[in-house]
């Protein structure tokens, strides 16, 4: 990869750093209460929508921050788990990707020990 594309996945990634910093957070899970039995599920629902979407950013927000650190160190674009190059194709749709195609669809699958090559990756990145 040259230096062009490694500034331009760092601005791409930096921007979307950026992005996920200044989400909504803690405020939309706000615990409302009702009388009405349909309203307190509504409410419910809402509640559990947004945790997911909490989840959903913060694993995001750790993958992002882990990319900036493959990117410092070198191995940006490379799999986290085979060492294989991941596709432009594949870094441009997702640049925080640290799995090759091949290897993501086996995680997808639940293949435990692409998962477990994940587990140093977002630790480092928190």
């Amino acid at each position: 990869m040259t230096p062009t594309d490694l500034a331009s996945f760092r601005a791409v990634l930096g921007t979307k750093q950026a992005e996920l910093s200044k989400s909504r957070g803690l405020e939309s899970i706000v615990i409302e209460r009702s009388a009405d039995a349909l309203e307190e599920a509504d409410y419910k629902t809402a509640r559990e929508l947004a945790i997911a979407g909490l989840n959903r950013e913060s694993t995001v927000r750790r993958s992002v921050a882990a990319a900036l650190l493959r990117i410092r160190d070198g191995s940006f674009g490379m799999c986290v788990h085979c060492g294989s190059e991941i596709g432009r194709r594949r870094l441009q749709a997702v640049p925080w990707a640290p799995l090759c195609i091949v290897c993501q669809e086996a995680a997808d699958l639940g293949e435990e020990d692409i998962l477990e090559s994940l587990a140093p990756t977002f630790s480092d990145a928190a």
